[in-house]
């Protein structure tokens, strides 16, 4: 699949050499004390769990920023499914160099087919409804970009990416400025005043809340932790005026009966703060 946006080229350097550096330091010393500095080796990843691979782009370019010689022989893209005993991929080339940069490889790929499976599975329970299924900023700090990355690759849609891309007024806006009304008409102000093409969410909790969103005219209405029955009602309240988004204690199992609401998107935090890493391992090619 193609590379989101937000996975630039630049984004992806930074990530990278802060997280060797944070690992490295001044020398990988395992590896410098007991590997020749011209000893050329293969490893493989090898497939330990059922799941959908998330992070094998990810992993060429850590192991090409870190050593450009290096060559990844791809058997497994990501977004495909992998069953236990699969090789995603052969990486050859000097074995300090596969042996410094394997642990950063495996955490993230982990990490991230955990995410990807998660979403995967999710997203399967909406298959012919409208509802589309979204992540949200409950990431880990300075990881999001492969967080939110996998939840794509795994089928899901981003929602905002942080907190520039999209003007989001959750509850504490709503409460420190005194209404929905108030916070909704402040927004357009600095939208317009700065220039700024930004949407505007509103995060509701009554459908008191929701007619006022509706009368603000904002792009999408969050439903906040509103049973299915209110939920119905807001989104017929609502009638195609803006986008909606059940949000708030999401379970897999609520999916089915949420998009029979009607609602535009359903998001949840599980995705990405409460998926299992994948067992994954690279190992040498003897």
């Amino acid at each position: 699949m193609k590379r989101p946006s937000y996975a630039t080229d630049k984004v992806l350097k930074t990530f990278i050499k802060n997280a060797l550096e944070e690992d490295i330091q001044d020398g990988d010393h395992s590896t410098l004390s007991t590997i020749p500095k011209d000893l050329k080796q293969s490893a493989k990843l090898l497939v330990k769990q059922d799941c959908i691979l998330a992070g094998v782009e990810l992993a060429e370019i850590i192991f090409k920023t870190f050593d450009k010689d290096l060559k990844v022989e791809i058997f497994i893209k990501d977004g495909q499914a992998a069953k236990i005993g699969d090789i995603a991929f052969i990486v050859t080339g000097s074995a300090r160099s596969i042996l410094s940069t394997e642990r950063l490889v495996l955490n993230c790929m982990q990490r991230m087919s955990g995410i990807a499976t998660l979403t995967h599975d999710w997203d399967s329970r909406l298959v012919g409804t409208k509802t589309k299924l979204l992540d949200t900023r409950k990431t880990t700090p300075n990881f999001r970009v492969c967080e939110k990355w996998a939840v794509a690759i795994g089928g899901g849609t981003n929602h905002r990416y942080g907190l520039y891309d999209m003007i989001m007024l959750k509850d504490n806006h709503i409460d420190y400025n005194g209404s929905i009304t108030n916070a909704v008409k402040m927004a357009k102000d600095y939208i317009k005043t700065n220039k700024k093409k930004l949407k505007i969410e509103v995060e509701t909790r009554s459908l008191e809340e929701v007619k006022e969103a509706i009368k603000a005219k904002v792009d999408r209405i969050m439903l906040d932790n509103m049973n299915v029955a209110m939920m119905k009602q807001a989104v017929e309240m609502i009638n195609g005026s803006c986008e909606s988004e059940a949000s708030g204690g999401i379970t897999r199992d609520m999916l089915k009966e949420i998009a029979s609401t009607g609602v535009t998107y359903i998001s949840a935090g599980a995705l990405t703060h409460s998926a299992e890493n994948i067992d994954l391992s690279l190992k040498a090619v003897k």
